[in-house]
């Protein structure tokens, strides 16, 4: 019996006895949401599309640019400037054109999460940061959408499956199980400051496809209420039991009206009393009453000449406070967060007796938009 020319595409797929035809249909009639096509949205996005998922979707307001090429595999030189999700419809849509793809060009946010989310069964969240992470969990637990989580910094890579409906009466594991609260600003860096090697967003990316596959047919053991690490230097996965904490059910918005008024920025600590604007930095930056600080590690690029400053690492700031005369401080990192913390200790040191800002956005925003 010979099969659809349909299926052709899938046959190797559907050999597999496990999944078949009927796995296949599953995948042709679900519908997937990627948030981000970065590092880990574009790898899950090529083989999500290659599996068959019949309608995926792509949200990222971010622009293509050159130190994106050695990780976000979808695009090329030739997209350095173009919009990510927009050049990730295209080419998935080359890839496979016998699935749906739509595009949401813009940023996800409280106002707008609730209404895109719901328009598909599996999240994948390919976000890298808190903000967004928080706000996509506490949306898909709403919804009652499942969400899978991965993220990577450095050499490691976690992965998990979170909100999964159980029928068993089970509650599932959230995001706030794993982490309740954010962590302080200068307590995780995200890729930009901390580096990534290139494969492993390649590698958490396919893992969170395969995920999301399993979940859509039905095959094999999802990561349901666990959390897999895994380390690119020696190989190593670890794996660990998430419980649920019955504490972290308070904090997440009681409904709609609640989720749409919460402050993901306040809470994730991204917005400051000592943000200084780009604006208001380009009239400071010249002035000799002021102290220009560089927060940032021993050889983090990119290395800063266009103004005078002087180089004081956080992890320094932390053990010993140096005495700094001028009565304005303008602090910066690669992305703001370090900087605030900077500022944080500085305010609680000299009290009013000084004048203290973080750069916004830091040293890569400033640079980006000057």
């Amino acid at each position: 019996m010979s099969k659809p020319a349909g299926n052709e595409r899938y046959q190797r797929q559907i050999s597999l006895k496990e999944l078949g035809e009927s796995g296949q249909q599953k995948l042709k009639n679900a519908k997937v949401l990627v948030v981000g096509a970065g590092g880990l949205g574009c790898p899950a996005l090529l083989y999500l599309a290659g599996a068959g998922i019949g309608r995926i979707g792509i949200v990222d307001f971010d622009l293509v640019s050159l130190n994106n090429l050695h990780r976000q595999v979808l695009f090329s030189v030739n997209d350095i400037g173009l919009s990510k999700s927009l050049r990730a419809g295209d080419i998935l849509g080359q890839i496979n054109p016998d699935i749906e793809i739509v595009v949401f060009n813009q940023k996800l946010s409280n106002a707008n999460a609730l209404d895109i989310i719901s328009g598909f069964d599996i999240i994948v969240d390919g976000t890298d940061n808190f903000t967004s992470r928080y706000m996509i969990n506490d949306a898909c637990v709403l919804l009652n959408k499942t969400l899978v989580y991965g993220a990577i910094s450095r050499f490691e890579g976690q992965l998990a499956v979170f909100n999964k409906p159980s029928s068993n009466a089970e509650i599932p594991s959230n995001y706030r199980d794993l982490f309740p609260l954010p962590p302080a600003d200068d307590e995780v860096l995200n890729c930009e400051e901390a580096g990534v090697i290139g494969v492993l967003p390649g590698i958490i990316g396919t893992m969170m496809a395969n995920e999301t596959i399993k979940l859509i047919t039905g095959i094999g053991e999802p990561l349901l209420n666990r959390l897999l690490t895994y380390n690119s230097l020696n190989n190593h996965f670890f794996e660990m039991e998430l419980m649920v904490m019955p504490e972290t059910a308070k904090m997440i918005p009681a409904d709609a009206d609640a989720f749409k008024d919460f402050n993901y920025d306040w809470f994730c600590s991204i917005n400051s009393n000592f943000d200084l604007r780009h604006e208001d930095f380009e009239l400071m930056m010249d002035d000799k009453d002021i102290q220009i600080v560089d927060v940032r590690e021993t050889g983090e690029m990119p290395a800063v000449d266009d103004f005078d400053h002087i180089h004081i690492p956080l992890s320094h700031l932390k053990v010993q406070i140096p005495d700094i005369d001028a009565q304005t401080i303008v602090l910066f990192c690669q992305s703001g967060k370090r900087s605030t913390g900077a500022a944080e200790i500085l305010s609680k040191h000299y009290g009013k007796s000084r004048k203290i800002y973080s750069l916004k956005d830091g040293i890569a925003g400033w640079q980006k938009n000057k």
